[in-house]
């Protein structure tokens, strides 16, 4: 236990902790302000406590808040999570829970518009940016977010089009049980969602980099000094026009590593010619940062 505190109190989990603050943040103001007075089901464990929580209030008469639902949804959950993605994840997941849960209770519910579609809109682009935001710094919403990283792991399919299948059945849910209206205008919500979510986590789209220099020592130093990643050498090339020597180097790198990327090749060699080639597919291994 003292060695998981002492990891907690890490800067780098510092900062982890503000950006769980943004998340639950953004999360909190996208169900009060856009998702409540819009009659729209979120994405994610959010739309399934909105279920249980409509479930509650009008088959059983019981005043469940949704902070509440939402916070008891994912307790489940983090066993999965602990067990098959990463205890660390798990734990500040767990702490991006409990302040998303604690924000839906403490900002009160503002009607800014009751415009189902304006709704949808800005819930949506709220929603996704928060989970893309807390993808790309090693955090989770919670909820579906653990079954949607563990499936991605296994068949390298985007988690925003993975949130997107399990969300569909999620509306159908809440088409049956409050009305198809509800249903269509909530899976808006989600498609905007999760394209979102793709956007802003650009750790998962795989880039392919080719590099014609004739200083290649100089570039792989500099590229494995900021990336941990393998590069493949095709010596002997040659330029059809100036005749000139070439190396040419291979290698795949993510989205969010393109700014070291370049910062690596001004260093080393501005005048190299890099092809870029965008969401490649990948078989076999490719070093991923642990959640």
């Amino acid at each position: 236990m003292k060695n998981v505190w002492k990891e907690i109190t890490h800067s780098d989990y510092i900062n982890r902790l503000s950006f769980s603050l943004v998340y639950a943040l953004l999360a909190s103001v996208a169900l009060n302000f856009f998702y409540e007075p819009g009659n729209i089901y979120a994405s994610g464990a959010t739309g399934v406590a909105q279920i249980i929580s409509t479930l509650f209030q009008q088959v059983l008469r019981i005043d469940l808040s949704i902070a509440w639902a939402l916070f008891l949804l994912n307790l489940p959950l983090f066993v999965l999570g602990w067990l098959k993605i990463s205890r660390r994840f798990t734990i500040f997941t767990g702490i991006t829970v409990g302040l998303t849960s604690l924000f839906m209770e403490l900002i009160p519910t503002e009607v800014l518009t009751t415009d189902p579609i304006i709704c949808a809109i800005f819930g949506g682009v709220l929603t996704g940016a928060g989970i893309g935001y807390a993808f790309k710094n090693g955090l989770s919403s919670g909820g579906l977010d653990f079954i949607t990283i563990y499936l991605r792991k296994k068949t390298g399919r985007d988690v925003g089009s993975l949130a997107i299948i399990f969300n569909g059945m999620i509306m159908f849910a809440a088409g049956i049980l409050f009305g198809w209206q509800y249903a269509l205008y909530s899976a808006l919500s989600i498609f905007i969602s999760g394209k979102v979510t793709d956007v802003v986590y650009t750790k998962q789209k795989k880039i392919q980099v080719m590099i014609i220099t004739q200083r290649p020592e100089a570039v792989m130093t500099s590229l494995q000094k900021r990336l941990r990643r393998g590069i493949t050498i095709i010596n002997d090339a040659q330029g059809a026009y100036t005749k000139e020597k070439e190396t040419v180097l291979f290698t795949v790198i993510t989205r969010y590593e393109m700014p070291i990327l370049r910062e690596g090749m001004s260093e080393s060699d501005n005048k190299a010619f890099v092809s870029i080639v965008e969401n490649v597919q990948i078989l076999g291994n490719f070093y991923e940062e642990e959640l």
